[in-house]
């Protein structure tokens, strides 16, 4: 039986941006309605293959608009694939951005049990866990404060402490700990850590090279939607800093 729990297949992902600017929903309707909407083809990820075995830990690297994200959440189904296919085996658990899942307007309280529900967990299950994502989260004088009041941090923490709360088959994470404070990162880290242990397969998106190398053993380096380059996490990303590096001396001359 194969251990491949991640199998991306010549996947390209296209969107299709407005070629000239409409200022009102009116105007948009009208040119729609008229056939007069002229949209330019932008492919956010070209013909991108690799696959992820179980209990492996991969980092997406990439320079801002490479396409890690997006390519991420079409692992995750938030996106279709406009060619080429991804399977999966396995549930996923996914951190993509800061406060997905969670209503602004409601409580951190009733936002736990929400976004537990969103992610496939009864509300007894909650329950029983709701103490440890508090405790994880360090927001025990926050719980009755709705979520709009929240730093990034605070809802980064949040969210991570919901979605780790479970060892997922497949766990999914897109730079949230970026906005964290240092002593919350090594602590993510070490639980992200202490997941793979337990046979949790990572895909992780960072623009951090020193959190990649530390929490993963494989990487894709992907530069405007292609992937330049794949396997060991080291070889991977020095080869992707030592590009970083050309394109910075040449801009300085």
């Amino acid at each position: 039986m194969s251990d491949v729990v991640i199998d991306v297949k010549n996947v390209t992902i296209r969107f299709n941006m407005a070629s000239e600017k409409i200022d009102n929903l009116k105007e948009y309707f009208v040119k729609l309605v008229k056939r007069e909407l002229l949209f330019q083809e932008f492919l956010a990820v070209k013909d991108a293959s690799f696959q992820v075995h179980k209990g492996e830990a991969w980092g997406l690297v990439g320079s801002n608009g490479s396409g890690k994200s997006t390519l991420l959440k079409a692992i995750c189904g938030v996106l279709k694939p406009y060619k080429g296919e991804i399977i999966r085996n396995g549930n996923i658990s996914p951190l993509l951005e800061l406060g997905a899942g969670f209503d602004p307007n409601l409580t951190a309280r009733e936002n736990i049990f929400l976004n537990g529900t969103i992610l496939g967990h009864s509300m007894e299950y909650m329950r029983q866990h709701f103490d440890e994502i508090v405790e994880f989260a360090e927001l025990e004088n926050f719980l009755d404060a709705p979520i709009k009041n929240f730093s990034s941090g605070m809802r980064a923490r949040l969210g991570f402490a919901v979605a780790t709360v479970v060892d997922p088959d497949i766990l999914i994470v897109d730079e949230v700990l970026a906005v964290g404070d240092y002593a919350f990162q090594q602590k993510c880290l070490k639980r992200m850590s202490e997941m793979l242990d337990g046979g949790t397969t990572l895909v992780f998106v960072s623009h951090s090279i020193d959190q990649v190398k530390k929490l993963c053993d494989h990487a894709v380096w992907i530069n405007k939607g292609t992937i330049m380059q794949t396997g060991d996490v080291n070889t991977v990303c020095d080869a992707y800093m030592a590009s970083q590096t050309v394109k910075a001396s040449s801009l300085q001359q």
